[in-house]
Formats: C-alpha cells, sequence, structure tokens
C-alpha cells in the first residue's frame, strides 16, 4: 500500500500530497498522524500480499473445470491462510 493512500484514509479532509505535506480543499496544511498512518498500511498489508499470491483469474478458472469447487477452494484458503488479515 502506497503511504499517499494510507494518509487519505486516515484523514478524509486531506486532498492534495506533496511529498510529505498534506492540504485540504482550499490548500491550507494538514497535519496527520504518521503512527496511524503507519499503523493503517500495517493492518492492510495482508491485501496486497494475499493479491500477488492468489492465481490468476483464468488460472482459478481452469482449476475450477478440472479440479471441482473444493480444489479452488483450498487453493484460495491456503493463500487467506498464509496470508492472515491484520
Amino acid at each position: 500500500m502506497k503511504k499517499q493512500e494510507a494518509i487519505r484514509a486516515v484523514n478524509s479532509s486531506i486532498v492534495t500530497i506533496q511529498g510529505d505535506e498534506a492540504f485540504d480543499a482550499d490548500g491550507n496544511p494538514v497535519t496527520y498522524d504518521e503512527a496511524a498512518v503507519q499503523a493503517y498500511i500495517d493492518a492492510n498489508a495482508y491485501k496486497e500480499k494475499r493479491q500477488q499470491a492468489y492465481p490468476s483469474i483464468p488460472d482459478q478458472f481452469d482449476l475450477l473445470y478440472h479440479g471441482g469447487l473444493d480444489a479452488w477452494k483450498a487453493a484460495i484458503e491456503a493463500v487467506k491462510t498464509q496470508y492472515p488479515k491484520g
């Protein structure tokens, strides 16, 4: 997850980010809590890891066709177990 996404998620009044500086809709500087931003990034890190580990959609369809629903569920569950939610 990019830091800018986390900054916006932690503080909804932030519209623009330039470097480590954040601004509201009127261009006024907005301060944000670095610890809260890092906590948000850490809590959501599993999402990117799961996205990279899941089989591609064509591979998932192939697995469904050849291995059935149970094989597909097992493959997906293995990724979820490897990268649990925060």
